[in-house]
């Protein structure tokens, strides 16, 4: 049976990882600053997070939602502790995709209304909801168009404002720093703004951290910097290290009823021993601390570069901004050097979203490897 061809793929087969770097079936080792999209985050192989599925694993790897799993709870007070968010509660889920269909559905739920608002160059995911509030057409199939959507221009508060006001509006959902968009951030005015107009006209906030949440930005969430307090909060990525994980933060406001949201594989035993496992490296191991001061670091080297003419996003979510289309640097650094990046809808932008456990030295790297690739 041949695979669905869906997937561009370079000729490159990872076999194992380990740490900030992946090793491919001929022994040839790649320095990984992608993070297979944000999702390794405590390094390829952490002994903690092995240990930790290994043991669950032979114990017990699965049973349903009907029975209690005391997991789910140690993974929910592990995530208000390391966070310091309060007053909220958990649902899990599988992916960043489902997190965010359920915390629109939950919106819903709560208001009895049945519109989103999103931004320009947006991403929420590829399933029916919310490939409808994605800013991608081309991924869009007749069906995923008819939900009732309406997309504005980033920071247009007035814009903003004037739809809000026909009172249809059951959900504004952002990312704080945009990912697949080319990692632009709106300002502090804007964020507490839209809160200010969600309250005003009871629409529900939806931030969107699946990428930048659970320590990529230096701190836990990316809206903590603009001290806003969303509705909901959808999480995913980096939650699990690799291991299918997501979920959403429902404010307490928000009142649960039963059978409202439910999931077969969501919160099982092996993916909260794994959650558990990543909140407590990132706690143990001082990464957000670690992400911050990298940032400085990859700041610095940058600005010895002279064709890179911007640095964008925050911590280790960062994107380097070039002055020429960076498809063809990307494919040196893999496969002159070894070296993973990512790319975004911005065509100059090289997006860098490593493990946040990476240290100075895998950065010289890369700053090496550019110095020669552009001279």
């Amino acid at each position: 049976m041949d695979l669905f061809d869906v997937y561009p793929l370079y000729d490159i087969t990872p076999i194992k990882g380990d740490g900030a770097y992946v090793f491919d079936k001929e022994n040839r080792k790649y320095l990984d600053l992608y993070g297979g999209h944000a999702v390794i985050s405590i390094g390829h192989s952490h002994p903690a997070y092995v240990n930790a599925v290994s043991k669950q694993v032979g114990e017990l790897g699965f049973y349903s939602n009907s029975v209690k799993n005391p997991l789910q709870e140690e993974l929910a007070d592990k995530l208000e502790n390391v966070s310091g968010l309060k007053n909220y509660s958990l649902f899990l889920c599988n992916s960043g995709a489902e997190a965010n269909e359920n915390a629109l559905k939950v919106a819903s739920f709560q208001t009895g209304k049945d519109r989103v608002i999103y931004f320009a160059n947006a991403f929420h995911g590829r399933t029916s909801g919310v490939v409808a509030v994605t800013d991608n057409e081309n991924i869009k199939a007749p069906f995923n168009q008819n939900h009732k959507a309406t997309k504005i221009a980033f920071e247009d508060a007035v814009a903003l404002e004037n739809e809000l006001k026909k009172s249809d509006v059951a959900a504004v959902i952002f990312e704080v720093i945009q990912g697949v968009g080319g990692l632009d951030e709106a300002s502090t005015q804007f964020y507490q703004k839209t809160a200010e107009l969600c309250k005003k006209y009871d629409s529900i906030l939806i931030a969107d951290e699946v990428q930048s949440g659970y320590g990529r930005t230096g701190d836990f969430f990316a809206f903590q910097k603009h001290e806003i307090r969303p509705d909901i909060i959808s999480i995913a990525k980096g939650m699990g290290n690799g291991f299918p994980v997501g979920g959403i933060l429902i404010h307490k406001s928000i009142q649960a009823k039963s059978g409202m949201l439910g999931t077969t594989f969501g919160g099982n035993h092996l993916a909260c021993a794994a959650g558990i496992s990543v909140l407590e490296v990132i706690e143990k191991e001082n990464l957000l601390a670690n992400a911050t001061e990298l940032f400085e670091f990859v700041k610095e080297k940058a600005a010895e570069i002279p064709q890179i003419k911007k640095i964008k996003g925050r911590g280790l979510m960062i994107g380097l901004e070039f002055d020429f289309e960076i498809a063809q640097l990307r494919k040196e650094l893999l496969f002159k050097h070894q070296i993973f990046t990512g790319a975004s809808a911005n065509k100059k932008l090289l997006r860098i979203l490593p493990p946040l456990n990476i240290k100075i030295e895998h950065f010289d790297e890369l700053f090496k490897a550019l110095k020669i690739v552009l001279n």
